[in-house]
């Protein structure tokens, strides 16, 4: 059998197209069994635990798994079918109960505990923080609770994880089950041809004439920021913000009871740990330290964003009225008006910027910057490679003409693919007992708009700003000096910190200097003029405040319904969003809008208890970015600083020490509100 499995013989890329579903359960078992009697022998062949007969071996175990199970994951988000699905869903328990028997381990604490007591003197700082948060984590994992008590851990870690995973399931069969057809173009009138062209792509690969419309969002956004027909708007809308809820498709997909479990058990974990709450167990290892403190965080910017949020929507509603004839302002008519205000203020719009961003310009002026700021170069990979769909490239990251890192580029949206964005590892930077040392390999899996026929695909500001928050990451895993596994790249580092050099990377999608190189006109190669260029930064801060809201509304909702709150009859997690929106919105959707169903980030990502992360860390990163602003933006300067104290640290060091490091200080929420344009 090992012959045959492709997921068992060792790879350096992972062999996509011959993963079948039926490789899955098998190697994943025979991994884990291997893991389990290799770690049950070390610890019993050894009385004197050091770093190299226990933590070595264990590293290397985790990198094995790693690569067993990263491609199935991978390939389940970006090429999702029935068959794959069923075999990715018969791991998780085993996973789920692998991770459980390794974190109540009394045997191998108690060796992790010894090799800190004895081994002291021989272990290098980086070794010390590996072995002081492994105790930790072992904490968390209930090594010290009774055996009624893990046996219970174990329970909820495993029915969480099943749960999560159906909840993603859902929200992907109600994106795909909604289509609306039309046979001419006069009933989307307002709808600029680029996105016409997708609409008819849509079709002819449903078989059809015409334009379909669907629930993925490059289609959506098109949709309801264009689309003169306040019908189809409405019925979109309806469609999209009651996806995998009981308002949805007779409730086919509904996530409602998967939600409430999800809640009940992260609160009853706490519970077992002696935490008072999910919040409170969550900040247990991140860079915040209580619940207060971030409730006292995000009211304290929503304070500061209110009074100009407010004056956003009442210019948007007076624009309404006086403009377009409309008193009644919907949710359904947010996107299309503000469109509209925006190109009467400030005479800009995607689609007069997209014929001036295609693709391949976009990633070669990314690829300038990087170049410039962190002396590596990008180039794609002359050798061919295996991959999951043919729209895929392969890349590498040299330094002094050495490949230190290669990474996946999946950027179009299409059916059967996850929505969003994400970066993630196929493997990570590692030196092996051999003396071998693994470079990190990433995906970068984005959903823009396809090209067009023979038009290069054409992007919006917004996926510009999208594809270099997640080469940000992606500079994070690849770019990092750190050879231990744990804390290499993005392992290790708290999640309140890791959005930090996305956030900083989207800073460039701004200034002259990035335009200058991002863009160039799809058919004269002419970079952006500057009158478009000025036009663009003016709008920047175009409505920033409620977008800044409605970022705190999320962040509040999730950090309220996991600090102590309980699903019931009486107040069920509807109850608690709205409770947050008559707080801190200034627009409040439709009774029926069901957004929680579809946030995944919290329900099936692992943000549960920290969506904050998001604006915590963007103070860290427009404070880091405030460094070049005060140098030059390309400075090669403070791009080495960058480099060598945060992208290269992985999570070598706390946080909050890399920073303070870098900029020579604590971080200022002065410099978010600047860049964000509030008062």
């Amino acid at each position: 059998m090992q012959n045959q499995n492709p997921l068992l013989s060792p790879n350096d890329l992972a062999p996509f197209s011959q993963i079948k579903p039926e490789h899955i359960e098998a190697a994943i078992t025979e991994t884990l069994a291997h893991s389990k009697s290799t770690i049950e022998s070390l610890l019993e062949s050894n009385q004197n635990f050091t770093w190299q007969n226990l933590m070595q071996p264990m590293e290397e175990l985790s990198n094995l798994l790693d690569k067993r199970w990263s491609p199935v994951s991978h390939m389940n988000a970006v090429v999702n079918s029935k068959e794959l699905r069923t075999a990715y869903d018969a791991c998780l328990p085993k996973l789920s109960e692998y991770g459980t028997w390794m974190g109540q381990n009394r045997k191998l604490y108690d060796a992790v505990a010894h090799i800190v007591e004895h081994s002291k003197d021989e272990l290098d700082p980086i070794q010390l923080k590996i072995l002081n948060d492994e105790l930790r984590d072992f904490k968390l994992a209930g090594v010290s609770l009774p055996p009624e008590k893990q046996k219970r851990y174990g329970e909820i870690q495993k029915r969480k994880s099943e749960l999560s995973s159906k909840f993603e399931q859902n929200l992907l069969d109600a994106t795909m089950a909604w289509t609306e057809h039309f046979e001419n173009a006069e009933q989307l009138s307002g709808i600029p041809e680029s996105s016409l062209g997708l609409l008819k792509q849509n079709a002819e690969q449903a078989g059809k004439k015409g334009f379909l419309v669907n629930l993925e969002f490059p289609c959506y956004f098109a949709v309801m920021t264009y689309c003169d027909n306040r019908d189809l708007r409405y019925r979109l809308y309806r469609a999209y913000s009651t996806r995998a809820s009981e308002l949805f498709n007779e409730g086919e997909f509904d996530n409602t009871e998967i939600m409430n479990e999800l809640i009940t058990l992260r609160h009853e974990l706490a519970e077992l740990l002696d935490f008072s709450s999910y919040a409170e167990l969550s900040l247990a290892s991140k860079m915040a330290e209580t619940p207060q403190q971030i409730f006292d965080f995000l009211q304290d910017l929503a304070t500061r964003s209110k009074q100009q949020a407010e004056q956003d929507i009442a210019e948007l509603k007076a624009f309404a009225e006086d403009q377009l004839n409309m008193t009644d302002l919907q949710s359904w008519d947010l996107l299309y008006i503000s469109e509209k205000l925006k190109q009467q203020k400030y005479a800009i719009s995607d689609e007069l910027l997209r014929p001036n961003i295609p693709t391949d310009q976009v990633l070669k002026g990314l690829f300038a910057i990087t170049e410039k700021l962190f002396a590596v170069s990008v180039e794609e990979s002359k050798a061919s490679f295996d991959s999951w769909h043919k729209d895929v490239r392969l890349f590498e990251v040299k330094s002094d003409g050495k490949t230190i890192a290669r990474f996946y580029l999946d950027l179009y949206a299409r059916a059967h693919k996850r929505g969003g964005a994400w970066m993630a590892d196929y493997c990570s930077r590692f030196r092996q007992s051999t003396g071998e040392l693994q470079q990190p390999v990433a995906y970068l899996t984005c959903n823009f708009n396809p090209p067009i026929g023979d038009k290069p695909a054409l992007l919006t500001h917004d996926e510009v700003v999208t594809l270099f928050h997640e080469f940000g990451h992606g500079l994070h895993h690849m770019l990092t000096e750190v050879e231990y596994l744990s804390v290499s790249g993005i392992n290790g580092v708290e999640w309140d910190a890791v959005e930090l050099p996305s956030q900083f990377m989207e800073n460039f999608c701004y200034e002259k200097a990035g335009l200058d190189l991002i863009s160039g006109h799809f058919e004269t190669g002419e970079v952006l003029p500057d009158d478009l260029r000025e036009k663009l930064q003016a709008a920047k801060n175009f409505q920033s405040a409620m977008f800044m809201l409605r970022q705190i509304e999320f962040a509040l909702f999730d950090f309220s319904i996991h600090n102590g709150f309980i699903p019931s009859k009486e107040k069920s997690i509807q109850h608690i969003l709205d409770d947050v929106r008559k707080k801190y919105s200034v627009v409040i959707p439709p009774e029926w809008n069901r957004f929680q169903h579809t946030f995944s980030h919290i329900f099936a990502g692992g943000y549960s208890a920290g969506y904050y992360s998001y604006k915590w860390a963007e103070v860290l990163s427009a404070d880091a970015f405030s460094l070049f602003e005060e140098t030059e933006v390309l400075d090669p300067e403070s791009g080495k600083l960058f480099k060598e104290h945060i992208l290269q640290k992985g999570g070598s060091q706390p946080a909050m020490e890399l920073f303070k490091n870098f900029r020579g200080r604590e971080p200022d929420v002065s410099a978010l509100l600047r860049h964000s344009g509030i008062q």
